[in-house]
């Protein structure tokens, strides 16, 4: 429920414990490094230097990434068996055993991860192959009806060839064509082929005539085949037939030792994640103040872990532990804390920014608004449920879930809980569903009286009280931009930024609600007593003199400080504009009841009938799954716009730098006491 207070820390050690304490302080996680904390003088930058490790970096980011490929490599042959919900399982945990194993058997590994890369390209290389003679047979093909081989050149007096020429011909046709362009008298040109575009032809003429006979071809677009087979075009098909089955059978061969390899998937993985793991030690090591005999380490870390840390590491080791408070002009690393009911909003304040050292954590009462926001939006009481059941089995299936995809479930199975209280208030149960169940299938309509009132026949009351909400909302927004203000002793802040502002709108509301405009959206006049009335006018002009005056306090010049007082008094469109948007709590719940309403209505058309029976339930899930699945992200959406737009821009800007402790960075496992 707060930003959590950062100390710095700075730790000095023997290097012959270096591998130790590393591995300790990565092992706790609760420890950023950063060495250019190190505040160092001339003299002392002298003695001290940074050990290269760019190459033992290399080599774990490489074989990280070959186990990687590996696996993708066994993925795409082999998929894995695995469920819809596989995802939600989370990594799987290893014991010291079992790490101790990867460890001992690394090498041994990664030969098996460099067979399966060898497999592949030889698999990929013998494919191609097939690919290869494929696309001969296909190039052979139309010769097959030859009876001498491709390339053979002719006698001791003729020349042979074949080749194609444009257009079809059969042998009587290409012989006018020949008669036509006067074909020279000692050549004989006989069809092989023809197809819709070209004419494949074999063609025989005397030496003497070569030059002769090429200038001819060339008229008819004459042109060598792509293969010249050294054989009879069908023998040369057949061999290549036999080189494809022959091939085949290597890969086949080839796959069966690859299906062999894909037993040891899960050690590729922690054979991955070890590496991974070993990288990362070995960049923080690279990044290291290190004298001959000593090294230093410094960053920042939550101040609650400080003490646990250091007495660990000085019961284990000889060294210097000093921490220290952060300077005040000094922006250290944000991690923020919050309780089970709220840590689930988590992801929706960092998705928008984290607090700096100046703000609050908004974590905790962006967690209410946002449940209580998005429970009046879907308003259903049976889709609540539905949520809640889902959110609730799935975090209680998958203990070892993700935590941001925990954080997200948790986040919906509250929202849940808070439409399924709306849901009950408005009387909303798949809409109307139970007085049209109840009226078409048992002849007597029930219907289940809401605890409030129903929105969909009262919709301006909604909307008043929506107006309401978003009230409360915006000037929460605005308390809380007056707390920091205090917290900083920014008094004249408070006063003329915050208080006035309450003044001016809180008077604008009270004279609004007596007049006849508000009569219509509540159907009725409110009268107030005239020292109410005379309180809104007092509150009113206050509020507005105040910003009008002190809103540009800090511009010297009289007429620029009223001039930037008139453009803060003209935020009061933007005060109308987000309140306005409030409304959309009124569309959003009104959306879900109204076709909730109609999908039923459509079921229920069958009537009291197998076959209407039969087209109520179809309608009925169909219907409901999708107004919940739509409602449910317009909601989710819409909750965000509020607090992103309307809420954080009265108070929060954020800009913090995530925490980023050093720790176990795994794709697939959890090491455990490693």
């Amino acid at each position: 429920m707060a930003v959590l207070e950062m100390r710095k820390v700075m730790i000095c050690a023997m290097k012959e414990n270096r591998k130790g304490i590393l591995e300790l302080i990565q092992k706790k996680g609760v420890l950023e490094i950063r060495e250019d904390l190190l505040q160092t003088d001339e003299e002392t930058e002298a003695f001290l230097s940074k050990m290269n490790t760019a190459t033992q970096v290399s080599i774990f980011d490489k074989n990280a990434a070959l186990a990687e490929n590996a696996l993708e490599i066994l993925q795409e042959l082999y998929p894995e068996e695995t469920s819809l919900l596989s995802s939600l399982e989370g990594k799987k945990l290893l014991n010291t055993e079992e790490y101790g194993q990867i460890v001992a058997d690394q090498q041994n590994l990664m030969n098996h991860v460099n067979n399966v890369l060898s497999l592949k390209k030889q698999i990929d290389e013998k494919k191609a192959d097939i690919l290869k003679f494929q696309d001969e047979i296909k190039t052979l093909s139309p010769w097959i009806e030859m009876d001498v081989a491709m390339n053979y050149v002719g006698t001791r007096s003729t020349f042979h060839q074949v080749g194609c020429i444009s257009g079809s011909y059969d042998n009587e046709s290409l012989l006018k064509k020949l008669e036509e362009l006067e074909a020279p008298e000692q050549m004989s040109i006989q069809v092989v082929h023809q197809d819709k575009y070209q004419t494949y032809v074999s063609c025989f003429y005397v030496k003497e005539q070569q030059d002769a006979v090429e200038q001819f071809l060339r008229k008819l677009n004459f042109t060598k085949p792509p293969v010249v087979a050294h054989h009879v075009p069908q023998k040369s098909i057949d061999n290549r037939l036999d080189r494809i089955a022959n091939t085949q059978k290597a890969i086949d061969e080839l796959m069966t030792k690859m299906e062999e390899e894909s037993e040891l998937r899960y050690d590729f993985k922690k054979l991955g994640d070890y590496y991974r793991t070993r990288g990362l030690k070995y960049r923080v090591l690279g990044d290291l103040n290190q004298s001959k005999h000593t090294f230093i380490i410094t960053g920042y870390m939550p101040a609650r872990d400080v003490e646990p840390l250091k007495k660990e590491l000085e019961e284990k080791y000889s060294l210097f532990f000093e921490s220290e408070e952060i300077p005040e002009k000094e922006e250290a690393p944000v991690l923020i804390e919050n309780n089970g009911f709220t840590n689930a909003v988590e992801g929706v304040v960092k998705s928008f920014a984290l607090p700096t050292k100046k703000e609050i954590d908004p974590t905790a009462i962006t967690a209410f608004f946002y449940y209580f926001l998005f429970g009046i939006m879907l308003s259903d009481a049976a889709y609540g449920f539905l949520m809640f059941l889902g959110c609730f089995i799935l975090l209680k299936k998958f203990p070892r879930m993700e935590e941001g995809m925990a954080k997200t479930f948790k986040m919906f199975m509250y929202c849940g809980i808070s439409t399924l209280i709306w849901g009950v208030l408005f009387g909303g149960y798949f809409g109307n569903a139970v007085s049209v169940i109840s009226g078409t299938f048992f002849g007597k309509e029930v219907t289940i009286p809401p605890l409030w009132f129903e929105p969909v026949t009262q919709p301006m009351k909604m909307l008043v009280y929506c107006m309401i909400f978003g009230i409360i909302h915006l000037f929460t927004g605005l308390g809380i931009k007056g707390y920091l203000l205090l917290k900083e002793k920014d008094f004249a802040g408070f006063v003329f930024d915050v208080l006035m502002w309450y003044f001016f709108l809180i008077g604008l509301i009270l004279m609004l609600i007596p007049t006849s405009i508000f009569a219509s959206f509540i159907g009725g006049m409110v009268t107030f007593p005239a020292w109410a009335n005379m309180l809104a006018k007092v509150l009113t002009v206050v509020g507005m003199l105040g910003i009008l005056l002190m809103a540009g306090r800090r511009a010297k010049n009289p007429a620029k400080r009223m001039l930037l007082g008139a453009y803060s008094l003209y935020d009061t469109t933007s005060w109308l504009s987000d309140l306005l948007s409030y409304s959309r709590l009124l569309a959003l719940g009104l959306a879900t009841g109204v076709i909730a309403q109609v999908i039923n209505t459509m079921a229920a058309m069958g009537g009291r009938t197998i076959p209407g029976v039969i087209l109520f339930i179809a309608v009925f899930l169909f219907g409901h799954i999708f107004n919940m699945a739509i409602n449910l992200l317009g909601a989710y959406v819409h909750t965000n716009r509020l607090q992103f737009v309307e809420f954080f821009g009265k108070f929060y800007e954020g800009g913090g730098t995530e925490f980023r402790p050093f720790r176990t960075n795994t794709k697939y496992t959890d090491f455990n006491d490693v």
